[in-house]
């Protein structure tokens, strides 16, 4: 099977790939900024393999995609002491062998790079990526591969967490999408600031793109949060939750 491990800023994820089904399974993830990461690696990747049968030795490939270098080498030395196996660690030069290219491969970050790879392998159109992660991040590529541009929010949780943090009455709420845009209480007032005012931004940002590069897009969106805004279900063309763990598979592959 193939391993796949992706340490955004708030969580390092880890999925498997069954090579026979050609399917992703076995999610599970780790805070990546915990105070005591070392350890939660060493003990909660073993103890997931031990409750769901999987021997390290089922492992034949692991990939690795990082946009938080200062735990790189902890991960990798797990991986090698546990696995038996080196990861891949995708990097500026891993881009050079893709169908895919960047104007700043040096800038670009890892994992907007598998989004673009597994998203312009499925579809080989005009299209712009839309993450939801830490960062609201939007992806511009054209139908031949080539990245126009990028733009980057702060993304829902990290609103909604300044928010809090930076208020000393307003409680911290679920990213829940309410069913009215007019706050009856504190709680509600949040949600419909929050989640109809990303709407507004998501189709406001996407709207602007296609006016400056005067063409229509594929829309994909993926992350964590991709089906919170469920008024964007009509925007997307797909919500792919694996469109990063897969991009990662491929870049891995290219580069094997």
């Amino acid at each position: 099977m193939f391993l796949a491990i992706d340490a955004g800023n708030s969580n390092v994820v880890f999925a498997l790939y069954d090579e026979k089904n050609e399917s992703w399974k076995n999610h599970f993830r780790i805070e990546t900024h915990a105070a005591k990461f070392a350890a939660q690696l060493h003990k909660k990747v073993p103890m997931y393999f031990l409750e769901h049968g999987i021997s390290p030795s089922d492992i034949n490939q692991i990939g690795f995609s990082s946009v938080v270098p200062e735990i790189n080498e902890q991960v990798l030395q797990f991986c090698e002491n546990y696995f038996g196996t080196q990861p891949y660690l995708i990097s500026p030069a891993s881009f050079k062998k893709l169908p895919i290219k960047s104007l700043r491969p040096n800038e670009i970050g890892t994992d907007l790079m598998c989004n673009v790879m597994a998203a312009h392998t499925k579809y080989r159109k005009a299209l712009i990526v839309v993450d939801f992660g830490t960062a609201l991040t939007f992806t511009v590529v054209d139908d031949k591969g080539e990245i126009i541009g990028v733009n980057i929010v702060p993304g829902l949780k990290t609103a909604l967490n300044s928010l809090f943090q930076n208020t000393s009455k307003l409680p911290e709420v679920a990213l829940k999408m309410p069913e009215s845009a007019l706050g009856q209480n504190t709680i509600h007032a949040i949600q419909a600031g929050i989640l109809y005012g990303y709407t507004g931004l998501v189709k406001g940002m996407l709207e602007a793109i296609e006016n400056e590069t005067k063409q229509k897009f594929q829309v994909i969106a993926t992350g964590g949060l991709s089906s919170v805004l469920t008024p964007l279900a009509e925007v997307f063309e797909e919500i792919d939750r694996n469109l990063t763990l897969e991009g990662l598979r491929l870049i891995t592959e290219a580069n094997s």
